[in-house]
């Protein structure tokens, strides 16, 4: 009797080539394992084209709301951006992937679990530290990594022996699509100096096909947790879905970057990300409204780890836990609505409320109701600065 691999199944050109590779070449029972996390594929035509590639079975797993509460909630409340630019669109979906692949793995008595990355990509990272972090006795296969298959050679093969394929020499863009953002790979993109195509994109207009009028939109936040986009309710999945092809429509989210991969080179990256764009920074700003200033200056440098953890693969992480945890207790305060302005590619945050906001304007005003003890401030640079006077009396420098 063969072993069973369960294999993170997309339905792209890799994965699909790799039903067969693991089947014919590694020995094994395929199990294909799809999990939507919202790239809303037809879940019959995906099983057809496992078991025409070779798979014994196919397990999808329905997963968008559980990616928005569990993955994309906690990425919202660091506003994570992986070099201050990138949502973590991919590499959030890779660890829930991981925990699928595990239950199903359980649950079919497969002694192994296999993926697509390659051996210089991010999603290998991502996958093997997933797996080992939850089930440290399942086998990982990796047979993109172990045979380096170009894109061309994958197409050639799927035509070789009929494997259903959505990629062609024509369209060479690998996709990888979910809630929170579209990742677009290949082709002309692999040069630096080439600027994107037009039609790599697909849930952002460009600037000029946008609407010639700017629109505002509302996004009202309950302890950091969206609750209303544009003055509709829903679930969380529902509001990211929402804030999308609203900010989408306008051409917001685009994203071009070259970005640092975990194995250590550089790699241009393009991406569409229009909710996570518009919800991370409203989050933002009312977070700078809500929250003390000692407490943001610690969780700047908070969310920047939690984004580099999320990048690197250590989202089953006892530090991810605790950084959470943090950011659950500072995140009680951040209520209230965020007004942005979109427009021909731009976002622009232009108006916030909330029953907790710290700004006073009795004492920012420089209006005749100005309460703020303007006598006091000479004191206090007197203390603050006293430590850099006697630095200076010292070292005999002039005051």
């Amino acid at each position: 009797m063969k072993k069973k691999i369960v294999l993170a199944y997309s339905g792209g050109l890799d994965t699909s080539v790799l039903v067969r590779i693991l089947s014919a070449d590694y020995g094994y029972d395929v199990i294909a394992c799809h999990v939507d996390v919202g790239e809303a594929k037809d879940p019959e035509q995906l099983r057809a084209r496992a078991l025409k590639a070779g798979a014994v079975a196919l397990e999808v797993a329905s997963a968008r709301e559980e990616f928005a509460r569990d993955f994309c909630l906690p990425a919202l409340s660091a506003n994570a951006l992986y070099e201050g630019v990138y949502p973590l669109s991919a590499a959030l979906s890779r660890p829930l992937i991981a925990k699928h692949l595990v239950a199903a793995a359980r649950k079919h008595g497969a002694v192994a679990v296999a993926h697509g990355a390659t051996g210089k990509g991010n999603d290998q990272v991502r996958f093997d530290l997933a797996v080992k972090g939850l089930a440290p006795d399942l086998a990982i296969v990796a047979p993109q990594r172990e045979r380096n298959i170009s894109r061309d050679e994958a197409i050639a093969y799927a035509q070789q022996h009929g494997i259903e394929i959505p990629a062609t020499r024509k369209s060479p863009f690998s996709v990888d699509e979910n809630l929170w953002g579209r990742s677009i790979e290949g082709g002309v993109l692999e040069d630096p100096a080439a600027a994107p195509p037009e039609e790599a994109f697909a849930w952002t207009k460009s600037w000029r096909d946008a609407p010639a009028e700017p629109r505002l939109l509302s996004i009202r936040f309950d302890g950091g947790v969206p609750v209303e986009v544009d003055e509709q309710g829903g679930t969380v999945a529902e509001l990211i879905a929402r804030a999308g092809a609203i900010a989408g429509e306008h051409g917001v989210g685009r994203i071009d970057l070259v970005e640092d991969r975990v194995v250590g080179i550089k790699s241009r990256e393009v991406y569409e990300c229009p909710a996570a764009t518009a919800l991370i920074a409203a989050h933002r700003d009312l977070e700078r409204f809500t929250t003390l200033a000692m407490t943001l200056r610690v969780k700047a440098f908070l969310d920047q780890r939690f984004a580099e953890l999320i990048y690197e693969g250590f989202w089953f992480s006892p530090l991810r836990g605790a950084l959470q945890a943090f950011n659950a207790e500072s995140e009680k305060s951040v209520t209230g609505t965020v007004t942005v302005q979109l427009f021909k590619g731009s976002l622009q945050v232009v108006g916030r409320t909330s029953p907790y906001g710290l700004y006073n304007h009795g004492l920012a005003t420089y209006g005749r109701e100005d309460r703020f003890d303007h006598r006091a401030a000479e004191g206090f640079i007197q203390l603050v600065g006293l430590q850099l006077g006697e630095w200076g009396r010292r070292a005999g420098k002039p005051a």
